[in-house]
């Protein structure tokens, strides 16, 4: 015995957005954090250290 049913099937489609500016904004500030870690670091070595 075979029931028929009506069964609404809701869709939804997903679209992965992508904003290239907040990827850019992202990659500028994380340079930024490495440029001034890496500046910090050489004036350490090139000036501090060779006080001792």
């Amino acid at each position: 015995m075979i029931e028929n049913r009506n069964v609404e099937v809701e869709e939804r489609h997903v679209e992965k957005k992508s904003d290239s500016s907040l990827v850019a904004a992202t990659f500028i500030k994380y340079a930024a954090y490495i440029i001034i870690f890496f500046g910090a670091l050489y004036f350490l070595v090139r000036y501090v250290f060779p006080m001792f």
